[in-house]
């Protein structure tokens, strides 16, 4: 494994040299900025968490100073409010370790992973509604979800290895399989107690509460250090994993931990995005920057950087429209996957490493 796997583009030459540095000069100011984004929305979370703090609350009652002003720049009363803040921390988040990982999960054909383990984390959310319901327990529901999708990440990845089906049945199994149970625990949950889960499906800005934008900005630090960690690992297992298995690298731990952070994206993604739009996210910025990357480094690159400009645009097209989060998002997405097919000729390029 010498390069960054089959779309590696022309060598360089004397004529696109300049192109070329111009193009990674554009790339690293949209990582540089994506990094300063993502650096600020945890410092939000953080300041939020230890406002009360002698040095804390000063830079707290700066970004609420910030938001009146942006509130007053945009003719808009939603930046002043905390809860707003959170909101965006968590989306931002979302723009970097969904495309991160899901860089690995396309180019892999392992797309419909993260639609499967939304349905577990959708269990999961209801089995923590009915669970607090019954107990009396305040039992945080990400975490629960968290729990659930981890041991759904697991138990999928273990299915694939020890049956003779083909490599998406389990998957389609455990879709289908965990979609059933959620739904049944919300019926039976709303004859007892009463379960509201909707914001849970679509997406809402509301849903995401203090302990979301916590542990998202905890998730997200895990996700992102993991996948530096192992990146050559990863990447070695997803051009050619029967080369790498001759290597004796241990394939079924780094599989394993691919889904696990699959699991933990889609489980903070699903406060914003909800659990039917949750995939989106893992794949059309992927497919956006594999239209035009030349590399998969390139790839991952450009993936952030679109998975960003979608939660941004996102973001102002729900403000400004009063409409879903995660219907805004996608479709921002998909509306930055059309200009790159166009910008590539009209010619839909073959995204996986395999064919």
């Amino acid at each position: 494994m010498s390069g960054d796997g089959p779309n590696s583009g022309k060598p360089t030459t004397p004529e696109n040299a300049p192109a070329r540095g111009r193009r990674r000069t554009v790339e690293l100011a949209g990582m540089a900025a994506t990094t300063a984004l993502s650096a600020a929305m945890i410092g939000f979370v953080l300041l939020y968490w230890a406002q009360d703090l002698p040095v804390a609350s000063d830079l707290y009652a700066g970004f609420r100073a910030l938001g009146r002003s942006m509130d007053a720049a945009f003719g808009t009363n939603v930046f002043r409010h905390p809860f707003m803040w959170q909101s965006m921390a968590t989306g931002v988040l979302i723009g970097v370790v969904a495309p991160l990982v899901g860089t690995f999960l396309v180019h892999r054909e392992m797309a419909l992973i993260g639609e499967t383990l939304a349905h577990t984390a959708f269990a999961g959310v209801a089995f923590g509604f009915l669970l607090n319901a019954v107990t009396g327990w305040d039992a945080p529901l990400l975490l629960v979800a968290l729990v659930v999708g981890i041991v759904g990440a697991i138990g999928v990845q273990w299915l694939t290895e020890r049956t003779d089906a083909y490599g998406d049945v389990p998957i389609a199994i455990m879709l289908s399989g965990s979609f059933a149970v959620g739904t049944l625990i919300v019926s039976y949950g709303r004859g007892l107690t009463g379960i509201a889960i909707e914001g849970y499906l679509f997406g809402n800005l509301g849903v995401v509460t203090v302990e979301g934008a916590r542990l998202m900005a905890g998730l997200s630090v895990v996700v992102v250090v993991a996948v530096a960690a192992t990146y050559k690992q990863l990447l070695f297992i997803t051009f050619d994993e029967q080369a790498a298995r001759v290597a004796r690298l241990n394939v079924t731990g780094y599989n394993t931990l691919l889904v696990v952070l699959t699991a933990v994206v889609v489980v903070g993604a699903m406060q914003v995005l909800g659990v039917i739009l949750v995939a989106a996210m893992l794949v059309v910025p992927v497919a956006a920057a594999s239209q035009i990357a030349r590399s998969f480094r390139e790839t991952t690159y450009l993936s952030v950087i679109f998975g960003q400009l979608s939660v941004i645009g996102g973001f102002a097209l729900a403000i400004g429209g009063e409409l879903p989060s995660g219907g805004s998002i996608v479709v921002v997405a998909i509306a930055i996957y059309l200009l790159t097919v166009a910008a590539s000729g009209f010619s839909v390029r073959a995204i996986s490493a395999h064919g």
